[in-house]
């Protein structure tokens, strides 16, 4: 048994929290089930013209970008993207703060999901006092009525918090940090969060209290074991909107029309890219 692992009844790993992590094999097949339903749901919000947006905040390391990548995989990206906004320009800091997040909500038939949203206001704007106490306060007036002028236009809103323990963060940290493929997932801000824990916990707290209003509730997403946390966050978005199964389109592959007098110029004249692949083949 590997050092720190633990192992319960059936012999599945647990985390240092005693959390049992959901087994690969499970997880997979769940994962995929999942995956086609919410290219189901998608085909629904294309016929019907719903709109869907889904906020994912938490902390750094949480989990909520590889949940959000398998949500997204084999969704049509015409019609479901994620928006993930870099900080405010200067002339996005003169704007009403909400301005920016308005262009990119959904049309008809569309999902949005925000990799982070307006709530970096209540966060790490706070906490790292990127935004004045007048700001904030006016933030956590506003966004509750911004949110519920969404919804009663018909958008359907979604927010989940990705939630992590200090340990099971800091085990991230130093993961990626190692990892020569992951290291650029590390920014100097993610790394305060270490030494900001409580005061990003009470901004969160704080938070919850003003914006988790009948209209969009919050739903927090135990995250201490990502595979865990894909599974219960795609089920639980998939169970509060109301998609159904449509019949497809039948679709009619033309039959190819026979050959005229279209002769393929010699291979010679292009240039391809050398065959590395076949290296792997071996002897």
């Amino acid at each position: 048994m590997g050092k720190g692992k633990k192992h319960g009844s059936g012999g599945h790993k647990k985390l240092a929290s005693g959390l049992e992590k959901l087994p690969k094999e499970a997880y997979e097949k769940e994962l995929e089930r999942l995956q086609a339903d919410l290219v189901e749901m998608q085909a629904w919000l294309n016929r019907t013209g719903n709109r869907l947006v889904v906020v994912c905040e938490g902390r750094d390391a949480a989990g909520k970008g590889s949940a959000i990548k398998r949500v997204m995989q084999y969704l049509n990206p015409r019609s479901a993207r994620v928006v993930a906004l870099p900080a405010p320009s200067e002339r996005n800091k003169t704007q009403w703060y909400f301005q920016r997040y308005i262009e990119h909500l959904p049309a008809a038939g569309e999902m949005v999901i925000f990799d982070r949203s307006w709530y970096n206001r209540a966060g790490v704007e706070r906490v790292m006092r990127f935004c004045t106490t007048d700001e904030y306060r006016r933030f956590l007036h506003q966004a509750p009525i911004f949110e519920r002028l969404l919804v009663e236009d018909g958008i359907m809103l979604r927010k989940y918090w990705f939630s992590v323990s200090d340990e099971e963060q800091e085990r991230r940290f130093k993961s990626r940090a190692g990892d020569s493929m992951r290291r650029w997932k590390l920014s100097p801000m993610d790394l305060q969060s270490i030494t900001r824990w409580e005061d990003y916990s009470r901004a969160k707290d704080e938070m919850f209290v003003h914006t988790d209003i009948p209209e969009a509730r919050w739903y927090t997403v135990e995250s201490e074991d990502k595979k865990r946390s894909r599974i219960n966050m795609i089920s639980h978005l998939l169970s509060t909107v109301p998609w159904e199964k449509l019949d497809p389109p039948e679709i009619e592959i033309p039959k190819r029309p026979a050959a005229m007098n279209y002769a393929r110029p010699p291979r010679d004249e292009f240039k391809y890219v050398p065959d590395v692949a076949s290296k792997l083949l071996g002897d």
